[in-house]
């Protein structure tokens, strides 16, 4: 037996896994990539003394460990392979606290966001983070990527709801970082480092959320077509300069409704589509003045209060990705750029699809600039033509003032563009501040901030068949 996996089971004992289709299940992740063999070990956590414990192993022995939530991650952060420990936190589940005096919450990273919010409502309580997993992503994994979502351009990513943490670090020492007040600048701010970190810098034991009164009132929703994607683009950017905050604005491509009529077995018409909703006592004031907005650049569009027209309406831009994967292998890509080059990157991104002759299908978070741009293949392997493409499109959001990733992270993926994005110098001092944190560079290996660009990496994993 492996000398680290024997230290392990003599530690841990039934928390660690060694059955092969359990370490299979981590050679992926929702990003469609494959790692070419199985991790070491699983060690499943049910509590911050397994996790040190897990930690201190791995630093005794310099044997390299992944952290994973559920798996639903979009850059491969999560994915590991051989001679890794999987350290899978899914089953630190308990809800600590929630305080609807000072409107927050204390939980485990393995509660599921959509559980969180069960738990919630009960009390007038709401977790905005609304990331399109929410259903089986958790609230650790959200933190680790500062997962996005629907209602970013009003309620922030995850980092703006995240007052505090616990994180073990790789030689097993457990850090409480942040506060419980609204207010707080003790010190750096190691909170905000270890949102988005992506599993490189410690691991996340537990967190203290901010957490929301539900909105009162009733919803308006709008539904919108427009000619070109760039007329809706340039509607969703005037919404929000004339002062209009949606909590939700989705752009999808004309590909994407003809995609979505298909798949839905419905009539809905093959033009971009702007579906825009507003929430709070001002919501239908606010959604008559979005509609002239809409009407005087020439799209057409109706407005309802209907929860049950709200929702055939919502479910248009839920069945986005259902039918993309209904069709082939998909790679999901995210960059974000400027509101007001919203239209000028929906007409690269047309240029790019041209050029290359690839497949993209492309939908947005119109309210903030966020664009996940899709590549629909056939096959396992990624076409080197898919990867053209996408250094095109990313080189053309940065132009654009934007940057490489708005919500999914960089993981595998995206490493092998972050110098662009950065420069050496940034990078070099990220580098260094992750070997404070790890000095023997054990968490999340090869993710990135490998060294070098290491292409090979980035296109060596295979795509695996969307599911």
């Amino acid at each position: 037996m492996n000398t680290v996996v024997a230290q392990l089971l003599d530690a841990l004992g039934s928390a660690v896994s060694t059955d092969p289709i359990e370490l299979d299940s981590c050679r992926l992740d929702k990003s469609g990539h494959v790692s070419a063999s199985a991790p070491l070990a699983i060690v499943n956590a049910a509590s911050i003394d397994d996790v040190q414990a897990t930690m201190r192993i791995a630093t005794e022995t310099g044997t390299p460990v992944v952290v994973r939530g559920a798996g639903t991650g979009l850059a491969g952060a999560a994915i590991a392979s051989d001679g890794e420990i999987v350290l899978s936190t899914l089953r630190m589940t308990r809800i600590l606290e929630i305080s609807q005096d000072d409107e927050l919450a204390v939980v485990e990273p393995g509660v599921i966001n959509g559980d969180l919010n069960a738990a919630l409502v009960a009390k007038g309580l709401w977790f905005t983070p609304d990331p399109a997993s929410r259903a089986i992503s958790t609230v650790g994994g959200n933190i680790a990527t500062n997962a996005g979502g629907l209602l970013c351009a009003k309620y922030g990513v995850t980092r703006e709801a995240v007052l505090g943490l616990k994180v073990v670090l790789a030689d097993g020492r457990l850090l409480t970082l942040g506060h419980r007040t609204v207010k707080g600048v003790t010190g750096l701010d190691l909170v905000a480092l270890m949102i988005g970190s992506e599993g490189t810098l410690g691991v996340i034991v537990e967190a203290t959320v901010k957490v929301r009164r539900l909105p009162t009132g009733t919803p308006a929703t709008i539904g919108a077509y427009f000619g070109t994607v760039e007329d809706a683009a340039r509607a969703a950017a005037v919404m929000t300069t004339s002062g209009l905050q949606p909590a939700l604005m989705e752009l999808l491509d004309p590909r994407a409704m003809e995609r979505i009529a298909e798949f839905l077995g419905a009539t809905v018409r093959a033009e971009s589509f702007l579906l825009v909703q507003f929430d709070g006592r001002e919501a239908a004031e606010e959604a008559v003045a979005a509609l002239a907005v809409i009407r005087s650049l020439g799209g057409e569009a109706t407005l309802t209060a209907n929860a049950e027209e709200a929702n055939a309406l919502i479910a248009l831009r839920r069945a986005f990705h259902p039918a993309l994967e209904a069709r082939g292998t998909v790679l999901i890509e995210d960059v974000c750029v400027p509101r007001s080059t919203l239209p000028a990157m929906f007409h690269a991104i047309e240029e790019i699809r041209d050029r290359f002759g690839v497949d993209i299908v492309t939908v947005a978070h119109a309210g903030d600039g966020n664009l996940h741009p899709n590549f629909v293949f056939e096959g396992t392997e990624v076409p080197a033509a898919v990867w053209e493409a996408a250094d095109a499109m990313f080189q053309a959001a940065l132009r654009l003032g934007g940057t490489l990733t708005g919500e999914h992270g960089v993981g595998i993926l995206k490493k092998r563009w972050l110098r662009d994005e950065l420069g050496d110098a940034q990078v070099e001092l990220q580098r260094n501040i992750k070997r404070v944190f790890d000095p023997s560079g054990i968490l999340n290996p090869g993710k990135v901030f490998s060294a070098g660009n290491d292409v090979s990496t980035a296109h060596g994993m295979r795509a695996a068949l969307t599911e």
